[in-house]
Parts: C-alpha cells; sequence; structure tokens
C-alpha cells in the first residue's frame, strides 16, 4: 500500500483504515470522510447573531478608530463584499474613504439584500 491513510481528527491514532467511501479508527471507533474536515470552518456571527459569508454587505455599529491614523470609521459606514478570514480581526474589507483594513464581526452588522 503506497498511499498513507491520515491520522484520526479525535484521537490522532495512526491506525486508521478504509471502511466503504469512508475512513475508520479502531482505537477510539470514529469515522469520517476524507476531505470532510477541511471544508468545515467556524461561522462567523455578527454582532446580532446573523451568520455572515464572503460577499455580504455590513454596516459598522460603533465609531472605529484606525490604528496609526488620525481617521475614523463612522456609525453606518456600509462595507460592501467582506470576505471571511481566519485571525482575530475576522472580516478583511476595503472601507470607502479609508481603504482596505480588517474589522471584528462584533462590530458589524449585516445588511439584509
Amino acid at each position: 500500500m503506497t498511499d498513507a491513510l491520515p491520522p484520526c481528527p479525535e484521537c490522532g491514532s495512526s491506525f486508521t483504515y478504509a471502511l466503504d467511501a469512508g475512513l475508520a479508527c479502531p482505537e477510539c471507533g470514529h469515522e469520517w470522510q476524507p476531505g470532510a474536515g477541511d471544508a468545515e470552518a467556524p461561522e462567523v456571527r455578527d454582532s446580532v447573531g446573523n451568520v455572515l459569508r464572503d460577499g455580504d454587505t455590513v454596516t459598522v455599529i460603533k465609531d472605529l478608530k484606525v490604528k496609526g491614523s488620525s481617521a475614523v470609521v463612522k456609525v453606518g459606514t456600509k462595507v460592501k463584499g467582506i470576505r471571511l478570514v481566519e485571525g482575530d480581526h475576522d472580516i478583511d474589507c476595503r472601507i470607502p474613504g479609508i481603504g482596505q483594513m480588517g474589522l471584528k464581526s462584533q462590530f458589524v452588522r449585516k445588511v439584509a439584500e
């Protein structure tokens, strides 16, 4: 067998084996589909709990000072075409009049389109 199977995502065991169309672990009994864990990312929610997706439009709910500048992102600023990223500032966007920056999802609210 030339293909090495990935370790179990639950317990880390290297003794995984193919089971029908998926993979299984003999040590903990966990079964999963290969590649299924890659597509799962944590949900990003706005300040009121709406799930955000790439390309959504949001509004800023609080005046935000721009670090290293005297500029301020005002309340009600509409930001179109957001992109979700990993990290503390989980929204990457272009704000009109300011430029490219990262925002925290707790300071935005999704706009119903």
